[in-house]
């Protein structure tokens, strides 16, 4: 029982809400829709986006729509290389507790069940819609991309400008 209890204390604390200690980014920050300067839409297939790179000003607010035509869930996350790199093993984590609690219960879709609370991203189920609104702040080599674990390594990526 006491181990029962420790467990279960321990899944209080996961492991994305103790790797994401302040949501702060320096390229810009979330935004709500209604002060979009401008709305893009991105089409998520099964390892792609569509449009593949983007442009956007310092200073301008982006509503991103996200429709997921995919057979699977997809992620669109703004960020450098380094924090989709720490995203993926975060990601990786998650995907390894959510196997271990299914003990072979039937099949897992790929990325189901995968939660966070970062405000750069945003998980779309298959055939579903979502919304990502946000300010760029300033010049910065940034990317769109899917982590959920192998996506982002077999091209669903995309780079994203962020001009003056």
């Amino acid at each position: 029982m006491k181990h029962l209890f420790i467990a279960g204390a321990l899944g209080l604390f996961s492991l994305p809400s103790l790797a994401s200690p302040a949501h702060s980014f320096a390229f810009g920050e979330p935004a709500a829709a209604a002060k979009a300067d401008r709305t893009v839409e991105i089409v998520m297939g099964d390892m792609y986006y569509e449009p593949r790179s983007l442009q956007v000003k310092a200073g301008e607010t982006v509503r991103f729509v996200l429709v997921n035509k995919g057979a699977v869930v997809h992620e669109f996350s703004l960020g450098d290389a380094v924090m989709h790199a720490r995203h993926q093993k975060e990601m990786i984590a998650m995907q390894g507790q959510m196997d271990h609690a299914a003990m072979g219960h039937g099949g897992m879709q790929h990325g189901a069940g995968m939660k966070h609370d970062d405000p750069n991203t945003v998980m779309v189920e298959p055939g579903k819609r979502a919304e990502l609104t946000w300010t760029f702040s300033q010049s910065a080599p940034i990317e769109f991309a899917c982590n959920v674990p192998g996506h982002y390594q077999v091209g669903m990526v995309g780079k994203l400008t962020i001009g003056q």
